[in-house]
């Protein structure tokens, strides 16, 4: 039963992504990607819980939670390189194309959104890694609104404008210790019940 759980809840997942995807394009995968990793923390609480252990499900729901993570990274080492490179730049200039010229904006309200998860359901992922994650979104959500006319976004600006390829270091920093912490807690409950054999 718990298999077939796994199974429809990717079904669900991977609909949500193409649905999205094809409404806002590329900002719509980021977007599917992060509902789809809520989704399926939600259902994981509510329907798998009662029918698996409690460490399968932590392990299940870890690694479910970091993709998106590795996407919203993988797009940053595009922004990073694209300031040095000129490929990279066509790359990320099609990117930012392709949602509109709000591909910032789009990790930022998906990185708040993976970042609220732990601080209200601390049972999986550690508390900490969601104000990580909120802190980031909240940066790269203000990156998204640089281009905007307004006596707000004018006061930060500069900031942005000047130390936005060091900022961009720092996020991917900050995501890449939040993935890596949750993939290395993931093989620990994974190699616990091994220990407690021998």
């Amino acid at each position: 039963m718990s298999k077939m759980l796994d199974v429809v809840m990717a079904g669900v997942i991977s609909g949500i992504v193409a649905f999205t995807t094809s409404k806002i394009g590329i900002a719509g995968t980021i977007l599917g990607a992060v509902i789809g990793a809520m989704l399926y923390q939600v259902m994981s609480h509510y329907i798998k819980e009662p029918l698996e252990s409690v460490k399968t499900k932590k392990i299940e729901t870890r690694i479910v939670y970091t993709i998106p993570l590795m996407i919203i990274v993988g797009i940053e080492i595009i922004y990073i390189f694209s300031a040095i490179y000129g490929k990279p730049e066509q790359i990320f200039y099609l990117l930012e194309n392709a949602t509109n010229w709000a591909l910032f904006k789009s990790i930022g309200i998906g990185l708040i959104f993976m970042g609220i998860y732990p601080i209200l359901q601390p049972e999986n992922i550690k508390r900490s890694y969601g104000y990580m994650l909120l802190s980031v979104g909240v940066i790269k959500l203000l990156n998204g609104f640089v281009d905007v006319n307004s006596p707000f976004v004018t006061l930060y600006k500069p900031y942005f404008v000047e130390f936005g390829f060091i900022i961009s270091l720092v996020v991917v920093a900050v995501l890449s210790y939040v993935i890596i912490s949750i993939i290395q807690e993931s093989i620990v409950i994974n190699r616990e019940p091994e220990d407690n054999k021998s």
